[in-house]
């Protein structure tokens, strides 16, 4: 036993000067050392040994066992030096070579007359708010006295989450309005910019996906001619003294009078022809609506617990997108939405 317990003492050692590879090491440990490996089965002999042999030869077993661990130990050390070192070699890098210039971005087109349009709103008193794009029928449509059987309302105009129609994605920021009313009492003024979701097709003026600016304005004794006046007042601010707008009728549920405003078409300057041919900007008209508005209908005040024989207010709903195309003169709105690199750098 003592013969054989020298040889594989002698064979381990060999074959782990040869291995090469951390799995050649953990193959000669199991193959030597494991539960089934040569020297436990050697061991395994000693029950037919006398009572003077066995601690002489597991002493000697013990020593075999004691190489070999040492020799693999250092055998791993070596070995992970080499990988490691092998690794280093390839994944060096030549720190004088040039870096490639990274090239600096800088806030989307969108997002630059977003914050401009922020920041006159709060420099005339407004506040901020943000809310759920996931929304519920009732604030979307029936708080601001949109009924049931409205055009708005149809499967065809909205994007629905339930068979119901009672869950969906929202189609203004106008539920903005209920939500800040419930919260706060008059007088107040708010604006709730965000994304909002129609089925609308996608030409050069519309997107399934676009972003509104709602406002409000709740005190006593607010006018049309307070919301008249705010709404040139913000417009001048946004493209300037010189910007030709309009007011025209209109009907929303929930708002009494209401009317829509639009501005002079930056790419026809109102006329309606480009080059001899329809402007696509504007589609002839001459003008782009810009936003709806009007007054805060009674029975949306009544909806949030406010009087209306004791306040009044304006609401109005900005679509984000268009006026970037005036302010930036953007003449196809697919355009803010495609990417394109060569086109953003241009702001």
């Amino acid at each position: 036993m003592k013969e054989q317990l020298e040889q594989i003492k002698q064979q381990a050692l060999c074959a782990l000067d040869a291995a090469a590879t951390p799995a050649d090491l953990e193959e000669l440990r199991v193959r030597y050392l494991g539960k089934k490996g040569e020297l436990t089965a050697v061991l395994k002999q000693m029950g037919s040994l006398s009572a003077e042999e066995r601690p002489v030869m597991g002493q000697v077993a013990n020593s075999v066992r004691a190489v070999i661990e040492e020799k693999l130990e250092s055998r791993k050390s070596e070995i992970g030096a080499a990988v490691l070192e092998a690794k280093l070699a390839s994944e060096a890098i030549d720190v004088t070579i040039p870096g490639e210039p990274v090239t600096m971005g800088h806030e989307h087109p969108m997002n630059q007359v977003l914050q401009q349009i922020k920041d006159i709103f709060v420099g005339m008193g407004y506040q901020i708010v943000d809310g759920p794009e996931i929304e519920l029928a009732d604030y979307n449509f029936t708080r601001l006295n949109i009924e049931e059987g409205h055009p708005s309302r149809d499967r065809s105009d909205t994007f629905y989450f339930d068979d119901e129609d009672k869950v969906l994605l929202r189609t203004q920021t106008s539920p903005m309005q209920i939500r800040y009313m419930e919260n706060h009492k008059p007088p107040l003024c708010m604006l709730a910019p965000g994304r909002v979701f129609r089925k609308d097709e996608a030409d050069a003026t519309h997107s399934p996906m676009f972003h509104q600016i709602e406002g409000l304005v709740v005190a006593e004794n607010i006018t049309m001619g307070d919301l008249k006046g705010a709404l040139i007042t913000i417009m001048h601010k946004i493209y300037g003294h010189d910007a030709n707008v309009r007011f025209r009728p209109h009907h929303f549920p929930f708002t009494e009078p209401s009317c829509e405003m639009d501005m002079q078409c930056h790419k026809c300057h109102g006329t309606g022809e480009v080059n001899g041919g329809v402007c696509s900007t504007c589609h002839g008209e001459g003008w782009i609506e810009l936003l709806g508005a009007g007054m805060v209908h009674p029975e949306v005040l009544r909806n949030c617990g406010i009087d209306p024989d004791k306040y009044s207010g304006f609401a109005f709903g900005i679509g984000l997108e268009r006026t970037a195309m005036g302010r930036l003169k953007i003449n196809d709105l697919r355009l803010i939405f495609d990417n394109d690199a060569r086109f953003l750098n241009q702001f």
